[in-house]
Parts: C-alpha cells; sequence; structure tokens
C-alpha cells in the first residue's frame, strides 16, 4: 500500500499500516518528511491537546462533528500515550496544550521518523505525483511526475491543504480526489490575519500595539455578534492580527460569502469583565476623586497608553485636561468605546498565509470509522485535505493524527484483503 504525503496524518497513517504487517511505500514530493510538524507551535510542536473531547470537537467548527467516531477508536488521550512510548515526554500547558518537554518540534519529527525506520517503512522523497489510476477491480496505480507507475491495493491520500504551501502543501490532492468521483467544498483560509482600510490601520496609528484579554466579535450586518472570542490580539500595518483574530478569520470570510459583503464590521470589547453602567459609574467616579490631575494621568495604566489615546481622541477628550473639566457624555462616550469600539475589515490575508485551510473534500463521501471513501475502495483520506478544520491550539493537528492513524489502519486491512 502507498502513502501519499509525509505531513502528520501521512506519517502516522505509514506508522498505522505498518504496524498491521503490510508493505508500506511513503512517498512526498520534498526533500524532508515533517516539514509542517518541525514548525508547528511556533517551533515547538503542539501536539494535542488534553480537554475532553466534547470540548476539543467544540474547537473544530469546520466538521467537528464527523470525528466522533474517530475520537472513540483513538482519541487525544491515545496520541499522548502514543508519543510518550516513542519516547517523547510530553507537558501540559494553558488551555490543555500539549507540547513536548524538550520544546523542540524536531523531537516529534524525529521520534515519528525512527518509528518509520523500526517498521522498515519505504521512503521516497523528492517524489511528486502526477495523478492516481483507479482500476476496474479497485487495484490502485500512483503515477509519478517522473514517469514511473506504482501499482498497489490502497492508497492513503494525506498531502494537505493549500495553506503554508513552503511546507509543500499546494492542494495537489483535490484533482485526484475529483478524478475518484468526490466533490471538493469551496477552500477559504481560516486562523488567518484579517485586512482592514481603516484610516487608523492606514495610518499606523495602532500598528505594533497589542491589547491583552479582549473580546472580539464578528458582527452580522445587524449588529449582532456571530462568534465572540475572549482572547489577545495586535493591530498591524495590514489590519489586524494575533489570537482572537485568528479564530474570527473564518467567520468573517463566511459572512462575507453569505450576505455578498465588501466589509464586516468587527466589535472590541476592551474590558469584557464589566458591564458598560458599573464601568462608566467606576471611571467617572475616579475622574471627579483628582480633579486637579490630567485626564491621561488619572486613566493611566486602564488601558495600554497608545490604547488609551487612541479612545479619547475617538471620544473628543483632550488628555490634558483637568478632571474637574470632563463632563459626564464624554466619560459616558468614552465607556461606550471601551466596550464597543466597532470598525471594519475588508478580508483576510490569502490562503497562502493561512494557518489552516477550510474546505476539502466533503466528508459526506468519507466512512467517519475508517477514513475510507465512500466511492472508491481502497482509497482513504486523511489530514487536512478533509473538509475538517479547528482553532490553532492542537486542534488541527490532533484531527491529523486521528484521521492519519486510523485511514493507514484500515487501508492495511484492505491491503490484506
Amino acid at each position: 500500500m502507498i502513502v501519499i504525503g509525509g505531513g502528520p496524518s501521512g506519517l502516522m497513517a505509514a506508522i498505522g499500516a505498518a504496524e498491521k504487517k503490510v508493505k508500506v511505500l511513503l512517498i512526498d514530493k520534498g526533500d524532508k518528511l515533517g516539514r509542517k510538524l518541525a514548525i508547528s507551535g511556533g517551533g515547538r510542536c503542539n501536539v494535542t491537546n488534553r480537554l475532553p473531547v466534547d470540548e476539543i470537537i467544540k474547537h473544530i467548527p469546520g466538521n467537528g462533528k464527523f470525528l466522533h467516531s474517530a475520537f472513540s477508536i483513538f482519541s487525544n488521550e491515545d496520541i499522548i500515550t502514543f508519543f510518550e512510548q516513542l519516547g517523547v515526554q510530553l507537558k501540559e500547558e494553558d488551555h490543555g496544550r500539549m507540547f513536548p518537554v524538550s520544546n523542540k518540534a524536531q523531537s516529534v519529527v524525529d521520534a515519528l521518523l525512527n518509528r518509520l525506520d523500526q517498521l522498515h517503512v519505504e521512503i521516497k522523497t523528492n517524489c511528486p505525483v502526477k495523478t492516481i489510476h483507479f482500476q476496474e477491480n479497485h487495484d490502485k496505480s500512483v503515477l509519478l511526475q517522473n514517469g514511473e507507475k506504482l501499482d498497489c491495493r490502497a492508497v492513503v491520500v494525506a498531502v494537505g491543504g493549500k495553506s503554508v504551501p513552503h511546507t509543500g502543501s499546494t492542494g495537489d490532492g483535490y484533482a485526484w480526489a475529483k478524478k475518484a468521483g468526490h466533490s471538493i467544498s469551496d477552500l477559504f483560509p481560516t486562523e488567518v490575519p484579517m485586512t482592514s482600510a481603516e484610516s487608523f490601520i492606514k495610518e499606523k496609528t495602532l500598528q505594533g500595539l497589542s491589547l491583552r484579554n479582549i473580546e472580539l466579535s464578528v458582527l452580522n450586518p445587524k449588529g449582532k455578534p456571530l462568534i465572540t472570542h475572549q482572547m489577545d490580539m495586535i493591530f498591524t500595518h495590514f489590519g489586524i492580527s494575533g489570537p482572537a483574530v485568528l479564530r474570527c478569520s473564518q467567520f468573517v470570510v463566511k459572512a462575507m460569502k453569505k450576505w455578498n459583503l465588501r466589509e464586516v464590521t468587527m466589535n472590541i470589547d476592551a474590558v469584557p469583565d464589566q458591564k458598560e453602567g458599573v464601568l462608566f459609574q467606576e471611571l467617572w467616579n475616579t475622574v471627579k476623586s483628582e480633579p486637579k490631575k490630567s485626564i491621561k494621568n488619572i486613566l493611566k495604566g486602564f488601558q495600554p497608553e497608545r490604547y488609551l489615546l487612541f479612545l479619547f481622541e475617538n471620544s473628543s477628550i483632550d488628555p490634558n485636561v483637568q478632571g474637574a473639566v470632563i463632563s459626564q457624555e464624554q466619560i459616558k462616550q468614552f465607556t461606550k468605546l471601551c466596550k464597543n469600539f466597532q470598525f471594519n475589515v475588508n478580508g483576510t490575508r490569502p490562503l497562502e498565509k493561512a494557518f489552516v485551510t477550510g474546505g476539502g473534500v466533503s466528508v459526506k463521501e468519507i466512512e467517519p470509522q475508517t477514513m475510507s471513501s465512500k466511492l472508491s475502495p481502497g482509497l482513504y483520506f486523511c489530514g487536512e485535505i478533509l473538509d475538517i478544520h479547528g482553532y490553532t491550539g492542537g486542534y488541527n493537528i490532533t484531527s491529523a493524527l486521528i484521521t492519519g492513524r486510523i485511514a493507514g489502519k484500515n487501508a492495511a486491512q484492505f491491503t490484506k484483503g
């Protein structure tokens, strides 16, 4: 049997299959296996997440429910055990994220490569695949770009999506899936920074400024939140980025498509843990208690300095004016902006700049317990080529490792016949 693609799902598939004692060939078009793994989690590799399965599925907004059966066969806890048995000790960080104790993604890659070696998996690198041929008797043959033809019983397609193309995921697998009769749902960037044409972005007023633990919402055309995430964010030279932004990005893409919008309104609540009325009262009392001090000194530290001055300017408050002179109306306006600063984004960075590809091979055509094609026996899909996408935080890699493991084991079973 043949596995195409040497990313997390492909490596897992090859190991899973070889453990079933079948002859496995792993093909990758790059010169190195595990390139995406090696740079994931900022070079530390967020191997999986330790949250309960239901929580993990909530963090996979793109067809996460499809993975229920898969998790019952090979779960996130099984991933942890798997790596520890390979000698990679893991540690838990915030929000259930699991990292190697070494803090080096390469130790995860090396452990997988060593395991492939132990299992005598044949590896061909620098081997781009041209296409897959599907025979009447369900046998397959993989045609390489160099003209070589490789026959097999089963093929696992684990070539990734179209994000982070320098690691080799350039969308090659979609054509092969279509050839087998599969439908591909529209591809779009997820976990991606957003762009904005607002004057304060163009003038770089807030460029480089981070806001901690804010609530960022994507609003629908009626001004109601479609999704809200309470995390950090950063203003950039082209728009906004950071964890809260990445998580909201796919909802911006979907809103633009659904309502045919050129821009989508975002809302920042910089003080998410306080109600507006209570916050106003607190700020008003603070300002009135120090009538001789300038407003910028009275509220020093309430928000990062540049954001504070930005909110003053948008509330028509002179930062140097004394507390005694400030009107109740100005503090009301300032409080409102602290809770509801709204601005427009006009899209996201392109798919090539995204961490994760949205869309892909329709999961309706995939058997959830085996990852086999419902249309072509002996054909298996796993990882990011499937229409499954999660937030960053170990959710996508969990999905890749689980689907890879299950695809490999079942392809081996099919090969044995």
